[in-house]
Formats: structure tokens, sequence, C-alpha cells
């Protein structure tokens, strides 16, 4: 089963795409028609709350649990049959190897039982192509593009010309701006995922009250290492003269250091405007959802005279859908896997 849309004057294939997407700790799958979202389905993943972060082992073991029951779900909630899908997108990296294998081996098994094409989505440029959903509340980007993707594992600016064709310009030399807001909530005794607890305790704070390290590097690059090292530090030594000095100025700390990573960030993003002559730019990533981040980007791109194009919160972490809208322009280039297609831990576009 397919339909027609209307592309630049053009006639094109609608396929009918189920996708899956496992590469961390969210078993999720989503159809699509074309480019619009029949249904998304998450399942998250609470045990790993205790942990304070992502176990690689438990994360594989409940993908198995989730991943027949997820996609059950998306299929009734789009209100098609397996057999009226076209195609089948997964997330082929990067990510946890084990949580890879889950939705890659029965991202396999399923289209060859189909005999339909198997696709194999990039997970970074998944979160860049999310903006290209159907929305009629939001407005795609026009290319050239620059993107910002931030998320717990990956830091970029990435320089976009089509679909399927971009270039990093800039990334992170060490840790990545997700990982260095959950490890200050850690040491915060924020619990996990801690960056949403940071972005709200940061609303009632003084984001001038404190300051930390301002990495050097080259280009559009980042590094977050140093910020974290001069957070911890900073902490120390206060804590030395007043043992409360977390409780006491908790909303504080968390609001300056928001505003320190997020002054960071932009200001590479400010400064690749400055050099590629782009009309738009676009926020993705698990970290998009801060709400300062989101705000301040908005305020970035007022600044210069361009758009900015900021995602929903449904599209902001891992999702389907976003494999989904990969494998819909990979569908029209007839880009399609082999079978013999293993999950890459590390995946660089």
């Amino acid at each position: 089963m397919s339909a027609k849309v209307t592309n630049n004057n053009t006639e094109v294939d609608s396929p009918l795409i189920l996708a899956i997407e496992s590469s961390c700790d969210d078993t999720s799958a989503a159809v699509l028609r074309g480019n619009r979202v029949l249904s998304n389905i998450i399942a998250n993943q609470d045990v790993h709350r205790e942990f304070g972060g992502v176990v690689p082992e438990l994360a594989s073991r409940e993908h198995q649990k989730n991943i027949v029951p997820v996609v059950d779900q998306a299929l009734k909630n789009a209100g098609i049959s397996k057999h009226d899908l076209n195609a089948i997108a997964f997330t082929e990296g990067p990510g946890l190897m084990g949580s890879l294998l889950v939705g890659g081996s029965f991202a396999k098994t399923f289209a060859l039982s189909l005999g339909i094409p198997l696709i194999a989505v990039d997970h970074m440029k998944a979160h860049i192509l999310a903006h290209f959903i159907d929305d009629e509340e939001r407005n795609a980007p026009e290319f050239p593009f620059l993107n910002l993707t931030v998320s717990g594992g990956h830091t970029q600016i990435v320089l976009v010309e089509e679909p399927l064709k971009m270039t990093i310009i800039g990334k992170t030399i060490d840790d990545a701006a997700g990982e260095a807001f959950d490890k200050a909530a850690k040491i915060l005794n924020l619990g996990y995922p801690g960056g949403p607890m940071i972005d709200k305790l940061a609303k009632t704070g003084d984001a001038s009250k404190f300051s930390y390290a301002n990495p050097k590097t080259d280009g559009f690059d980042f590094s977050f290492s140093g910020i974290k090292t001069s957070f911890l530090y900073h902490l120390q030594k206060e804590m030395k003269l007043n043992s409360e000095f977390i409780s006491e100025n908790l909303n504080d700390i968390c609001a300056s250091y928001q505003n320190h990573l997020v002054s960071y960030l932009l200001s590479k993003m400010e400064e690749a405007i400055l050099v590629h002559n782009v009309k738009d730019i676009a926020l993705a990533g698990g970290v998009s959802a801060n709400s300062e981040l989101r705000t301040r980007f908005q305020e970035l791109a007022k600044k210069h005279g361009i758009r900015s194009h900021v995602p929903k919160f449904e599209y902001c972490t891992d999702n389907a859908a976003m494999i989904g809208i990969v494998g819909y322009f990979k569908y029209l280039n007839s880009d399609f896997a082999g079978f013999s297609v293993m999950p890459k831990a590390r995946l660089h576009f």
C-alpha cells in the first residue's frame, strides 16, 4: 500500500515505513506514511534510575522485553497491517552495542519475513532530519542550514546542504554537553536524568552568581571536561568553608552552571553563523529540550536576522519517528541496506 504526495510539483511515492530506534535505553517504534507520522511509541526504562545512569546490559535486556509489544502497538495505532509496510528502517548506530543489536536483529528478521527493503539509519542524522517531519505548526529549515546537535553522547555543529548531505564542522573533543549536565546533577544529588532537574531549579536562581572555566578550543569545536572539573572544584572549595553551601545555594548553582553551558554552546554557534552564509539554524538532540537553550537559541537567530527551528519536545529525545524520516529520504533514493549489515557502536557521517 502506498499513496501519492506532491513534492516540488512532482509526484513521488509516499511509502509506509516502520521505524525502530534502540540506540540507548528507550525502545521506540513508529510508522510513517511518507514524512507524516502515523504513530510513535516509546517505552522508557526506569530500571536505570537507581544506578544514576544507563547500565548497558540491563538496557539490552529491557529492549528484548519491549521490542515486540512496542512494534505491535505502533502498527495498531497507525491502523495498518504489517503486510501494508513498504520498508523497515532501524538505527544502525551510534549507540550501545547490545541495545543496537536488539533493534537491528528484529528489523532484519521482520523485513526478511515480509520481503521488503531494509534501511540503516545514522542516529545523529535522524536527530537533525526530525525537523522535516510533516507538521502544520512548524516549517522545515531551508537548505543549506546549520544545526546544533546537543545530547548526552554528542555535541556537534553540522552544515546541512541536503537531506542526506551533511558535514560536521564542529564537535566536542572530549565529553558531551548532556553528560556535563548529568554529571553536575549527580554531584548535586538531583537524580537521573539530571538535566531536566537543573533546568527546573535554574528558573528561580541567579544565573550570574557563580562562574566556571572557559575552555579554549580551535574553530567550532567544544570541550566540556574542563567545565565539569571547574564545577566540581568550586563546590569542594565552598563546602570546606560552609558544609551547607549546596543546599543554601542550589538554585543559584543550577542557574549559573546552566547559563555557563548554554553561553558556551551558543558562542560557538554564533561563530559558525558568522562564517557560513545561512538563513536558517536548527537545534536537535535530547538537550534541545532545555528551556534556556531553546529560548536563547531563538534569540540568537533574531540577533542575526535569520530563522530558527526548535523541535517539538516529543522529537527532542530518542524516538523512532526521527529514524523514520531518514528512512523516508533514503527510500526515495533507493538507498537500502543489505541484510548482512551490522550495528555500529561508533558511526561517523
